[in-house]
């Protein structure tokens, strides 16, 4: 308790006031941050005449499943689901093989032309091909329409995630490491097995919190790559829904439109909630690791 009394009395009255502050502005960002989701959950639960009328603030009104009955009788959600986490798996995997066989050489100190190497890497942040050059790579040299592997081989590798992951190894774990394995006989495949991927699971679990969520939310390149629905993702059986919903308010007598546009209102906010859930799960497993991973892989060096 003394300490206690002697610490508050240190504290000087500029401490106070800058803590008080500090706090207030804290909270107002987490409420900024916070409420939006709380009403899009809310809203999606709620009536559709509660909804376009303003009526819904924090918590749902006149509580319905209507529009997530009519998203789920949508017999291709489950598909998309399944397509999604298959995509979400297999491109996960790639992008953290191909990132680490990628930033493990380049942090090496006794790899020649490395910094040659990350000028060359790191251009490519800035300039691309564009649009255009990418969809004919995909679709006429590499024959990838129709294929999973159009929505995965073109980002296999993030620069920016690449940088971290290099800046994580030389700069975390000790390069003594890899000379003593070295010594030992150890070639740099087992160095890279035995030592660097055992010591690098925070940033690895950070990487692949950051290409799933990419994976996860990514429609536009399915779009222009894949047209067999039994392979589309969900995220495009989400957008048919909401495209549905429109022509069909097109298509319906003027007393009618209304109507449906309240329901489709709704429904794009069930949509979001479907979306996000399978990432709100997830997130809490890899969180612990998240602020140690970022901060060791980008701040130092």
């Amino acid at each position: 308790m003394k300490q206690r009394a002697n610490r508050r009395l240190r504290e000087s009255r500029d401490d106070a006031i800058f803590g008080v502050i500090n706090v207030a502005l804290l909270g107002v960002i987490a409420l900024v941050i916070i409420y939006p989701l709380i009403f899009v959950v809310s809203a999606s639960f709620s009536d559709a005449i509660s909804v376009t009328t303003g009526r819904v603030y924090l918590w749902p009104v006149k509580p319905t499943f209507e529009s997530y009955t009519q998203v789920f009788n949508n017999k291709n959600i489950m598909r998309g689901y399944s397509n999604s986490l298959i995509i979400l798996g297999m491109g996960t995997a790639i992008n953290l093989i191909m990132t680490t066989l990628c930033a493990f050489p380049l942090s090496r100190r006794d790899v020649w032309g490395r910094n040659l190497f990350m000028m060359i890497i790191t251009f490519t942040m800035f300039f691309s091909g564009g649009m255009i050059p990418m969809y004919l790579l995909v679709t006429k040299t590499l024959a990838l329409k129709n294929n999973w592997l159009s929505l995965i081989l073109p980002g296999a590798i993030s620069t920016y995630n690449m940088i971290i992951m290099r800046t994580f190894i030389s700069t975390s774990i000790p390069y003594e490491l890899q000379e003593a394995a070295q010594i030992d006989g150890c070639t740099p495949f087992g160095t890279l097995l035995r030592i660097i991927l055992p010591l690098s699971g925070p940033i690895l679990a950070v990487l692949a919190l950051y290409y799933g969520v990419s994976h996860w939310n990514a429609y536009f390149s399915a779009l222009l790559y894949i047209q067999d629905r039994s392979k589309y993702p969900l995220q495009l059986f989400l957008r048919e829904i909401l495209v549905k919903n429109m022509m069909q308010m097109l298509e319906m007598a003027s007393d009618e439109v209304a109507r449906q546009a309240m329901r489709a209102e709704v429904v794009k906010y069930s949509i979001i909630v479907i979306s996000s859930v399978p990432m709100l799960i997830v997130y809490p497993f890899v969180q612990r690791f998240f602020v140690k991973g970022v901060m060791v892989g980008s701040v130092k060096g």
